[in-house]
């Protein structure tokens, strides 16, 4: 902490002879990394000046580089007494606080030495949830590859999440967006029949509400209920007619049922909408491909192997071109996509396998 050494620097020039060589010994020895001989050397500090606060500061930083956070607080208190505007004194005093699990307490030292990550932490623990949300942000914002930082982030936006959710079904369990709620969390859970009951009832309450249909097709398309699925994304599209999942939906849709023109047609639309998702390109590839357009799937499995090499849907690209290929009598091309099919459904099995090796 630069403060910390400004601090330092300017008490060793006022401090008696005595103390300003215990607080020089003790930062020599924290430097090398002798915790012991830096704690033995601030306490000397802090016993010929009880006045002096960086002692105390340093000695509580010593004890929590020690990892001794019980005995850091002491000292640390007694430094926000002597010198109340110390940002470093506040800062320490607050981490020591919420390590030792007085969340509540270390909340305006903390706030006073503007310290967002772990001021959010300290407020998701105290149940504070949406200022935990802003600070967390505002925090990973400048370490957004922080795994602490991401996990306590999710966990508080997913507790701010469910205490809105609660708060919605006590207030108002009849309201449309209640049932729009319960209707999610049965879909998650796969309980299709109970999410079609609920989403059905928030329809009949508000049958204009955007993304409604939609989940209400995702039911219908998990059970594969392809005439009601069709119905329902139909029915999203018109509401939302810039809505690229609601076109590929109905697409894909129109696909299972056999409809291959019509899918072509909602897929394109999707495409153009939102741009190169591999999804829609699959789909659309086999929808040109049963509508006897081999250029036309070509093209769009191709595409869609230059955005994504592994995984499922590379795989089906391959064995799509491979069938392709075939068709035309191509067996070279054929068969170097059929041996890139093979190789990746291979190692979808081998990932799956906990028999097999792996790289973590």
């Amino acid at each position: 902490m630069i403060q910390l050494f400004l601090v330092m620097w300017v008490a060793l020039q006022t401090a008696s002879p005595e103390a300003a060589k215990h607080l020089r010994a003790g930062a020599d020895a924290d430097k090398h990394g002798n915790a012991q001989a830096a704690i033995a050397e601030f306490r000397q500090a802090t016993e010929l000046d009880p006045t002096l606060a960086v002692a105390f500061i340093s000695l509580g930083q010593a004890y929590m580089e020690n990892h001794d956070y019980a005995s850091a607080l002491a000292p640390l208190k007694h430094a926000v007494e002597l010198s109340p505007d110390s940002i470093p004194a506040h800062q320490l005093l607050g981490y020591a606080l919420l390590v030792e699990g007085y969340a509540a307490e270390a909340i305006p030292h903390l706030e006073r030495a503007k310290e967002k990550a772990a001021l959010g932490i300290a407020q998701l623990q105290t149940g504070q949830l949406d200022h935990a949300v802003t600070n967390l942000r505002s925090a990973l914002a400048s370490r957004p590859n922080d795994p602490d930082l991401l996990y306590y982030l999710g966990r508080a936006s997913g507790l701010l999440s469910k205490q809105s959710m609660d708060t919605l079904l006590t207030a108002f369990p009849d309201s449309a967006r209640a049932h729009q709620a319960m209707g999610e969390n049965y879909f998650v859970l796969r309980r299709m029949p109970d999410a079609e009951k609920e989403y059905l009832a928030a329809l009949k309450q508000r049958p204009e509400t955007p993304g409604l249909h939609l989940d209400l097709g995702l039911v219908y398309a998990g059970s594969s209920q392809w005439g009601k699925a069709e119905q329902e994304f139909r029915a999203e599209t018109k509401l939302q007619p810039g809505n690229a999942e609601a076109a590929f939906r109905l697409g894909n849709a129109l696909l299972q049922e056999g409809k291959p023109s019509e899918a072509r047609a909602e897929l394109q639309r999707s495409n153009r909408l939102q741009p190169r998702m591999p999804e829609t390109l699959y789909a659309l590839g086999k929808a040109e491909s049963l509508n006897n357009d081999p250029a036309s799937a070509e093209k769009s499995w191709q595409e869609l192997l230059s955005i994504e090499k592994d995984g499922p849907l590379a795989a089906q690209a391959h064995f799509g071109l491979a069938s392709l290929y075939r068709k035309q009598g191509n067996a070279a091309s054929a068969d170097r996509e059929m041996r890139e099919f093979q190789r990746l459904q291979t190692a979808a099995s081998s990932s799956d396998d906990p028999t097999q090796p792996s790289d973590k």
